[in-house]
């Protein structure tokens, strides 16, 4: 992994039964720092074909934000240190999934 970090601005906003966004206080956004490419990864993803759009987009962002969590847990007076070897794992098997396509 490259040692520049890249920055990815994330927004989760519902979207009404009506296809409309939700009006007032209803998203949440946040920034992550990553050593990857998101981007990149997407894109190679998309070009295998495996999973759809939405599936890719959501195992590049789900990979980053496990890794990001899994580092803060390997500290040990970190409140996620008990679920490490559970986000090692998960982010093993994702990783995996990705490496296949």
């Amino acid at each position: 992994m490259s040692s520049s970090k890249h920055r990815y601005r994330i927004t989760v906003t519902p979207i009404e039964a009506d296809g409309l966004q939700c009006s007032g206080r209803c998203t949440i956004e946040f920034e992550q720092r990553s050593p990857r490419n998101w981007m990149r990864e997407l894109e190679g993803a998309q070009r295998q074909r495996r999973l759809s759009c939405n599936e890719d987009a959501g195992v590049v962002v789900a990979t980053g934000l496990l890794e990001t969590l899994a580092a803060a847990a390997r500290e040990g007076d970190h409140p996620l240190a008990a679920l490490q070897p559970e986000l090692d794992g998960l982010i093993a098997k994702l990783q995996a999934l990705r490496e296949a396509q």
